[in-house]
């Protein structure tokens, strides 16, 4: 067997699957959202319907503002647990990266019991403390799952820096936070940016912890799930799929420029 036939060979595979699974579904989900009476015109009542534009907001605020969260409280966990050693370090990363063998839904049941009705909050504190089925439980739960993914990127570049360069920076006076600030960050940029996109797209498209929360809730995957099943509106089900994934590539096509290969390696 020549060269040239072996990596055909080997490519076959990669091909049958980016056909089958990747290209196929995304040239039926295009057509799709061109199926109503409408046509390509649904996409400009999306833009028209305050419900859809709101919903859109919605999803895009919550993602952007669980992505920095994660990233400020992973970044200085990851910073604190690759640097030091200590007793029941091993334990506090298992329990810190265990949100990662729980689905969404478990996660939105977690949120109901701290934040729901009879939840501890409520319980504990005075007055009538309910937030699971707002933004701001959605925004939890979407946080707790995405601070392992965040956490594990950011101790895993850390591992990378460079100890010399820190050590250079304090020979020439720098105090810890300018260290921090000019070497450390710059250091872990293109980590962080690949992590945050990450958390970014996973909570654009994250769908049972919304499921399990989402009475007062609008967000984009809720808003497809009721299109399709409860209004049987493919075409717009299948539309509005498609600004999901605009949306969310959009922003990872902005992070790959600016983090390199780091970010289409984990996206």
């Amino acid at each position: 067997m020549t060269q040239r036939t072996f990596t055909a060979a080997c490519l076959v595979p990669l091909a049958v699957f980016t056909l089958a699974f990747l290209a196929f579904p995304l040239v039926k989900l295009v057509q799709g959202s061109a199926a109503s009476q409408d046509g390509w015109a649904i996409y400009l009542q999306i833009l028209q319907k305050p419900r859809y534009i709101q919903t859109l907001f919605n999803t895009v605020l919550v993602s952007l503002s669980v992505s920095l969260a994660a990233l400020v409280i992973a970044s200085t966990a990851g910073l604190f647990l690759a640097r030091n050693r200590f007793l029941g370090r091993g334990l506090l990363l298992s329990i810190l990266t265990l949100p990662l063998a729980f689905p969404g839904v478990v996660i939105g049941f977690l949120i109901i019991l701290l934040g729901g009705r009879q939840g501890l909050v409520n319980q504990v504190l005075p007055g009538h403390v309910v937030f699971a089925y707002s933004i701001t439980g959605l925004f939890l739960g979407y946080l707790y799952f995405s601070i392992p993914r965040v956490l594990l990127t950011v101790m895993a570049a850390v591992e990378k820096l460079d100890p010399a360069l820190e050590e250079a920076a304090r020979t020439l006076g720098a105090s810890n936070w300018r260290v921090v600030v000019d070497v450390i960050l710059p250091g872990l940029a293109p980590s962080l940016v690949a992590a945050g996109a990450i958390a970014f797209a996973t909570a654009m498209g994250a769908f049972g912890t919304a499921f399990t929360l989402a009475t007062n809730i609008d967000v984009l995957p809720m808003v497809i799930y009721t299109e399709f099943t409860l209004s049987a509106n493919i075409a717009m089900a299948s539309a509005l799929s498609v600004i999901l994934g605009l949306v969310t590539w959009g922003l990872l096509f902005v992070a790959r420029s600016f983090a390199g290969t780091t970010v289409a390696a984990g996206g």
